[in-house]
């Protein structure tokens, strides 16, 4: 979700207007002019996203284009009201101010996209840019020249119980001090839930299997991260990052991971209990 912040990502800051390009970095000291973190939920986006941010070299990337979330983020690059201009106006004043919030002044675009936000933000891109041949071509004519993360969890029970229990006890992520970082709603008790874990394990499983299509159909060829070992070894996750996008890495001792797992006993005992109860 949207945080606040004292920048005014004003969307005069650069200017889009259909038919052109707008490369992120206009230095050339990159190999890449932005990228794309191609996840879904629970696979330590939250994470990867402040580790980068933390930098100070890579952008600043956030769900820009999860829908729930637009009017927020316009409201805080002070757009001009929606109902002030027309919907291709609107969208394009939006691109350029993600392009300026997830830039950040480094150069390099960043940008956090779950599967299910995907079509919505290509159909966006094909009425700024149209007639394009591919989904590639259209988010590369916005962002410049792209690198695909693929970010998943190889563990997609523990996924989809992750997913659960923050849905239903409204914590979504705390600090390494146990700090709230994220909340979205009054705690509550998390409710074990057989029917409920399957049905997410089957979704989190087919938005996976989606990315890699889309992958394939766009002839990407993306860098791959796992959760298991991002969340083991986030310092040297980020290092190869940096080196992957050519920009400055941080000396891994001074990496300082922004969140902490949540996993705990009652997430094992959930588990535990979904595989006896899975082979009845």
């Amino acid at each position: 979700m949207p945080v606040a912040s004292s920048r005014n990502f004003g969307y005069s800051a650069a200017t889009i207007w259909p038919g052109d390009s707008f490369p992120v970095s206009g230095t050339g000291s990159t190999m890449f002019d932005g990228y794309i973190i191609c996840g879904t939920p629970r696979t330590g986006s939250t994470l990867l996203c402040k580790l980068l941010a933390s930098t100070r070299t890579a952008g600043d990337p956030h769900s820009f284009y999860r829908m729930q979330d637009v009017l927020e983020w316009a409201e805080v690059w002070h757009l001009p009201s929606r109902d002030t201009m027309s919907e291709a106006e609107f969208e394009t004043a939006y691109l350029n101010a993600a392009i300026t919030a997830g830039t950040a002044g480094t150069g390099v675009f960043g940008l956090r996209l779950m599967r299910e936000n995907l079509g919505e933000l290509c159909a966006i891109l094909d009425r700024i840019f149209p007639r394009l041949p591919s989904d590639k071509a259209r988010l590369e004519k916005a962002f410049g020249k792209v690198l695909f993360m693929h970010l998943s969890r190889e563990d997609k029970l523990a996924q989809a119980v992750s997913l659960i229990k923050a849905e239903q006890t409204g914590l979504w992520h705390v600090a390494p001090d146990g700090t709230e970082i994220e909340r979205v709603g009054p705690a509550q008790e998390p409710r074990y839930d057989f029917e409920r874990i399957r049905h997410e394990l089957t979704e989190l499983e087919s938005h996976d299997a989606a990315w890699n299509a889309w992958f394939e159909e766009q002839s990407i060829d993306p860098l791959r991260i796992g959760y298991e070992r991002l969340s083991a070894n986030p310092a040297a996750s980020l290092v190869r990052l940096c080196e992957a996008l050519g920009v400055q890495a941080p000396n891994a001792n001074d990496v300082r991971p922004g969140v902490a797992k949540l996993a705990d006993e009652t997430s094992l005992a959930w588990m535990r209990r979904y595989r006896a109860d899975a082979a009845i």
